[in-house]
């Protein structure tokens, strides 16, 4: 069994239909992928077509596949709907409670403790997008030297420096402070660092982004496979996400291209292990900005990749395509949306059948396709 190859791979944000509890979110009738279908004229993605995605959604321009591989929609298990706990859930780990967020910003009392710990002083703390962020704040910014401090409705403490404000050593390390203070009540999943440059009227966030997770709460399925000898190859910002725990090699991908080249070589050169990747750009690049267009282009670019990795696969290979929630460019707000994860893997025997489950099946089932054996205390139930 340690011989054999896995690779899991999310497409950021690219969700399959509203939880039942969506309403609760504001996200009632979230449909990410069928509405980017309605809104270009239909998805042209012949390759996750081949692997049964229209078997899990009625996608506009996506048929029914004949023989396809085993397909799906996963739900998380607890609560929440950002990046953080989408890929904890993947691998296991359930949080027992909701991650803080400030949807009128951060308290007067975080505030002042942030000023003490990093010496920085703030300005706008709100929820904003990280794009029209630095556009009405960033001249201010470059002013007065106060660094721009924002959030959304996910867990996330953010802080947005011109590189001439801070380099990027400096932002890491405030950000870095910052993720040492935001712990007990306010131990938000997420400190992320996002350097911008240019000028008034052209600012633009550079590739210098950076997650400060906080821990995942409990073992997981990474855990179990670091304990088992087992590499795990981390491709884009995973290794951020679970705060370095359980990953063996991190491979830095800012971008969809650097991710998918690194997934690529993984499959080409690599003798055994697990290769977990994050495609963010149909979450950061165009789903938050509701550019359909954009995140259709992203699509098809990963469709043409994935026709091209299922020709590299071996035949005891494992390849998993999901989801960790939602964008949907219908909903009324900018963020992410309460979904179902999709789910497509191809894999010896998989017999073409439909499997619906919790999100915690894929690292149930990497773990049990690497290793033969169960983890226990651990959620999730092997699909192969």
């Amino acid at each position: 069994m340690s011989a054999r190859r896995a690779f899991v791979v999310v497409l950021d944000a690219c969700g399959a239909g509203a939880l039942p509890d969506a309403a609760e979110y504001g996200d009632a009738g979230a449909d990410t992928l069928v509405h980017v279908a309605e809104a270009v004229g239909g998805l042209r993605v012949p390759a996750l077509e081949a692997l049964g995605l229209g078997l899990i959604r009625d996608i506009q321009g996506v048929a029914a596949a004949a023989t396809p591989a085993l397909h799906g929609r996963l739900h998380p298990s607890g609560p929440g709907k950002d990046s953080t706990t989408g890929h904890w859930e993947l691998m296991g780990v359930v949080p027992p409670a909701p991650l803080p967020v400030y949807p009128q910003g951060f308290p007067r009392a975080v505030l002042h403790a942030a000023e003490t710990a990093t010496g920085q002083r703030w300005c706008c703390n709100r929820p904003y997008s990280g794009t029209t962020v630095i556009e009405d704040f960033g001249e201010h910014h470059l002013q007065t030297g106060e660094l721009i401090l924002y959030t959304s409705q996910d867990s996330v403490m953010q802080v947005a420096a011109h590189v001439d404000v801070l380099d990027g050593p400096a932002l890491y390390e405030v950000c870095e402070r910052l993720r040492r203070l935001m712990a007990g009540e306010h131990a938000v999943g997420r400190v992320i660092a996002r350097p911008f440059d240019g000028g008034p009227g052209t600012f633009a966030r550079t590739e210098g982004r950076r997650d400060f997770s906080n821990p995942p709460p409990s073992r997981s399925y990474l855990d179990a496979l670091h304990d088992a000898h087992v590499p795990v190859h981390a491709v884009g910002k995973v290794d951020d996400l679970f705060a370095h725990r359980g990953i063996t090699v991190k491979h830095a991908a800012p971008a969809n291209a650097p991710a998918l080249a690194h997934t690529r070589r993984l499959l080409e050169d690599l003798d055994h292990g697990l290769v977990f990747t994050n495609l963010i750009e149909t979450d950061q690049q165009y789903g938050h900005r509701k550019d359909v267009a954009g995140f259709h282009s992203a699509l098809r670019v990963i469709d043409a990749e994935v026709a091209h990795w299922l020709t590299l696969l071996r035949d005891d290979d494992l390849l998993i395509l999901t989801s960790d929630h939602g964008v949907d460019p219908a909903a009324a707000h900018h963020d992410h949306t309460r979904e179902h994860a999709f789910l497509l893997a191809r894999f010896a025997g998989d017999g073409g059948r439909r499997h619906d489950g919790p999100m915690a099946d894929v690292g149930a089932s990497v773990h049990h396709w690497l290793t033969g054996g169960p983890v226990a205390g651990l959620p999730g139930t092997p699909f192969c």
